[in-house]
């Protein structure tokens, strides 16, 4: 919008949607359109591998580590080798599917070894043809065994609207920080199973413009990136967040995570939760009564000085008595008033700045929230008309 001298006034933002509760509202969203380098393909595979589920037995490494020479030998082949429009989770179910291995006959070979050995004669250097012979090593029960894991952790993509939705891409998660945009990542939040796209999609935004302000724009995105991840838990785990909250705000890169309870980040990244908690500029508290939040927060608040004055008398033969004055330390506000904390209250703490108690803000009260559906239901966002 402009005023009547043609300055622009208001600049509309772009719209991009992944809806994983409901993918006909969703734009498609395919995480191979981002693969640039040898890298990007391990950066993918790790996020796939630490959000789903394979069938090798817990805290057996062997398995994660042979599915991921596997699926960097696949995906490698899809990127160097496929045609654009067949670089997608689609093509690596069918390398997969086409994947026949016979225990009793150590020299079979199905389409997909034939297709790479071709490679290898061409190419004997290329990223996949290395993966893949790595992969090969495996003795014919156990890359069987590998397989499975595999088509278990891939099972989601035989939902025909899943593949649909990853056939191409339409979010340009590169050009967020070119020009105003307002991405919506809708998740669920009582059903798991495709959390790993949202999480997938998280690590190649934050990637794709740590690298586009490093190489294009000398450090710093042209438009600031924000990034609002509600119910953070829900969406699984970003590889290395505990490194990318300590380096993307050099990039005008943002990130805003909501919780539940910081045992729900400890669940999640471990004994990373505490540097990602540590590397975070303004932390606030909404209120709660998880214990481990509470007691971390009493503790944070720190105490405060009381004066205590005890008197005393005793009787006898002669009446005496005594006053005493202490000065102690107090908690500020111990766990218990922590857990029963007005409704309408909040705790803020800002780096450099002791921590506050003040009131939350009525967002009814804010000059914008006429324009929302919770005011008036006209201005609500119609999906479906959008995308058609």
């Amino acid at each position: 919008m402009k005023d009547k001298h043609g300055k622009i006034i208001y600049e509309p933002y772009r719209i991009k949607i992944l809806n994983t509760i409901n993918f006909k509202k969703s734009m498609h969203y395919n995480p191979f359109a981002y693969i640039h380098s040898e890298k990007d393909i391990l950066k993918l595979v790790t996020t796939l591998i630490a959000n789903t589920k394979g069938e090798g037995k817990a805290g057996d490494d062997f398995w994660v580590k042979a599915e991921t020479l596997l699926y960097c030998a696949l995906i490698g082949y899809i990127h160097y080798e496929a045609p654009v429009e067949e670089q997608n989770f689609s093509t690596l179910i069918e390398f997969i599917n086409a994947m026949e291995v016979r225990e009793d006959d150590e020299e079979f070979k199905n389409p997909v070894d034939l297709m790479f050995d071709a490679l290898e004669a061409e190419k004997p250097n290329h990223f996949a043809v290395r993966q893949y012979k790595k992969y090969k090593l495996a003795a014919g029960k156990t890359a069987k065994s590998i397989l499975i894991s595999c088509g278990a952790r891939l099972a989601v993509f035989d939902i025909a609207e899943l593949r649909e939705v990853t056939a191409y891409d339409e979010l340009e998660l590169d050009t967020l920080g070119d020009r105003k945009t307002a991405l919506f990542l809708i998740m669920s939040d009582t059903d798991d199973s495709f959390n790993f796209l949202i999480s997938m999609c998280y690590t190649q935004l934050f990637n794709l413009l740590c690298e586009k302000a490093d190489d294009v724009y000398g450090g710093r995105l042209p438009v600031h990136v924000r990034c609002l991840i509600d119910e953070c838990a829900n969406i699984g785990q970003i590889p290395k967040l505990e490194k990318l909250v300590a380096t993307i705000r050099s990039r005008e890169i943002s990130a805003c995570l909501v919780l539940q309870a910081q045992s729900q980040l400890k669940a999640i990244y471990k004994d990373n939760a505490d540097t990602i908690i540590g590397n975070m500029d303004t932390s606030i508290f909404l209120g709660g009564k998880e214990p481990t939040t509470l007691k971390e927060l009493a503790a944070v608040l720190g105490k405060e000085t009381i004066d205590t004055y005890n008197t005393g008398e005793s009787r006898g033969r002669e009446t005496s008595h005594s006053l005493n004055y202490q000065k102690l330390g107090k908690e500020l506000m111990s766990q218990d008033e922590l857990a029963v904390m007005d409704g309408g209250k909040c705790i803020l703490q800002l780096r450099g700045v002791r921590p506050f108690l003040s009131d939350k803000y009525d967002i009814t009260k804010h000059p914008n929230f006429k324009y929302t559906a919770d005011a008036d239901d006209k201005n609500a966002f119609d999906i479906e008309a959008f995308l058609s």
